[in-house]
């Protein structure tokens, strides 16, 4: 897996495809090749896909004891895409990557083609709760051991025996603590944005969901039915037909942000309109 150096790190990530440019993110405890693994056949025909681990995950080495935040996170993905010489490129997260994906968009909208964001929830409950919970190694370990072997098997090769119970108290410390993006701060997302949710979703209940869909200035909204919070892995095919409809639906306006126009949305050449709520979504 190669490496490069990006903000004192020296970030793993696999790239595969052709194309334009897709830097997917990953969730919490997991690898991009994990998470995307039944989204690459077809990502890869269309795009070149940048895959990297997070920091304390897979190969990017880092203790989480010295720091574990989404501010870091965010900084990280700068770094990263700097250090490709990717100017404009397209942005997919889950969960922990998606967090980071919407805080990087709220910064930095003129970078992006494209953002694509799954499992996240810009409200404190009930994602601090059932982070404590899940993320809880004592748990884990006793009540999961199974999960807990998988995590030293996926972490432990380069952040040592055990880094997982470290990393899992971390992030959830950070869900705890960090600052919420407000309304305004949302509002700065002006990219083409498909927001992707399982109805059934603990971290996200339907109308955090709808309500974050509502102060986004160019989204539209994929509600999987009897589905929970890993969208993708769960129901990969429709997962990946609204990701193909989207990509296809914003294909000009992405062009046009790659050529220079940071400005513009589908919504804009559509003289202000956006896509409705599909009907499962309205709360």
């Amino acid at each position: 897996m190669p490496t490069l150096q990006a903000n004192g790190l020296e970030v793993a990530y696999s790239v595969e495809g052709a194309g334009p440019p897709v830097v997917m993110l990953h969730g919490a405890s997991s690898s991009a090749r994990e998470d995307w693994s039944a989204q690459l056949p077809s990502f890869r025909k269309a795009f070149r896909v940048y895959l990297p681990d997070a920091r304390g995950h897979g190969g990017t080495r880092w203790d989480a004891s010295r720091g574990f935040s989404t501010d870091l996170l965010v900084a990280d993905l700068a770094a990263f895409v700097d250090a490709l010489g990717l100017t404009t490129f397209h942005l997919v997260g889950f969960s922990l990557g998606a967090m980071t994906a919407l805080t990087y968009a709220t910064r930095h909208a003129d970078r992006l083609r494209t953002l694509l964001i799954a499992g996240i929830d810009t409200e404190r409950e009930p994602r601090s709760s059932v982070a404590r919970h899940l993320m809880d190694a004592e748990r884990i370990a006793s009540e999961e051991p199974a999960w807990a072997a998988q995590l030293d098997r996926r972490h432990g090769p380069v952040q040592g025996p055990g880094a997982w119970r470290v990393l899992m108290a971390a992030i959830a410390h950070d869900i705890v603590t960090q600052a919420l993006l407000t309304p305004a701060e949302l509002r700065q997302v002006r990219v083409p944005t498909l927001l992707a949710y399982g109805d059934r979703d603990v971290f996200a209940p339907l109308p955090h969901v709808v309500a974050l869909y509502r102060q986004l200035p160019d989204a539209r909204l994929l509600v999987a039915p009897d589905c929970d919070h890993q969208v993708m892995v769960s129901r990969p095919g429709l997962f990946n037909d609204a990701a193909a409809a989207f990509y296809r639906e914003t294909e000009a306006v992405a062009r046009a942000r790659a050529s220079g126009d940071g400005s513009l949305t589908v919504s804009t050449i559509r003289g202000g309109s956006r896509a409705p709520i599909p009907k499962e979504a309205r709360p």
